[in-house]
């Protein structure tokens, strides 16, 4: 079996051509990658639900929006909390996935990691794949793989993620972000 080089921390950013509802223009955070499968959340799939409505003790450490994201097609009844802490280390209820940015245990009381989060977004579900089926698709064409920045987590105009994502990067991978919404519009 060859070995799977780890995207984990890098973003899945949805190319036009995925033809899945559920990823049309998403922007996936990685949050485990290995032999094993994928694991991630959708960063740009906010929904009309406050976090004080299902998290009220986290409420007061999310950003704006301050609503639960959709964070992909599995197990929309539970939550992950993803959040930005700088620095060498992290408080008890949080584990580094790369850089700044990890997962929150929701389970911590809040006030034990409110001085250390920089920002924090909550999930309802994840995006998840098996054993070769993310590297599949990447054959496939389906996502674009670029790294994620602390910001894109907690970007207060996630509905701009996609473009912005994509307008950052070099070359021809650029261009992309001036796709249009429909191309038989043109």
């Amino acid at each position: 079996m060859t070995e799977v080089s780890s995207l984990t921390g890098r973003l899945l950013v949805a190319t036009p051509a995925l033809a899945d509802p559920n990823f049309d223009r998403a922007v996936v955070l990685l949050l485990d990658h290995d032999e094993e499968g994928s694991l991630g959340v959708v960063l740009n799939r906010p929904t009309p639900v406050g976090v004080s409505d299902i998290l009220e003790g986290w409420a007061a450490l999310t950003g704006e929006p301050d609503v639960v994201f959709q964070g992909g097609p599995v197990s929309l009844d539970s939550a992950l909390g993803v959040g930005i802490i700088p620095g060498d280390s992290g408080p008890v209820g949080w584990r580094r996935v790369h850089g700044a940015i990890g997962l929150v245990d929701l389970e911590t009381p809040p006030e034990l990691l409110a001085a250390a989060l920089g920002s924090l977004r909550i999930f309802a579900g994840y995006a998840g794949w098996g054993p070769g089926q993310l590297e599949d698709e990447l054959a496939d064409g389906a996502w674009y793989v670029v790294e994620s920045e602390p910001g894109d987590v907690s970007s207060p105009e996630p509905e701009r993620l996609w473009r912005g994502v994509l307008r950052r990067q070099r070359g021809d991978l650029a261009m992309v972000a001036t796709y249009p919404d429909d191309p038989s519009l043109n």
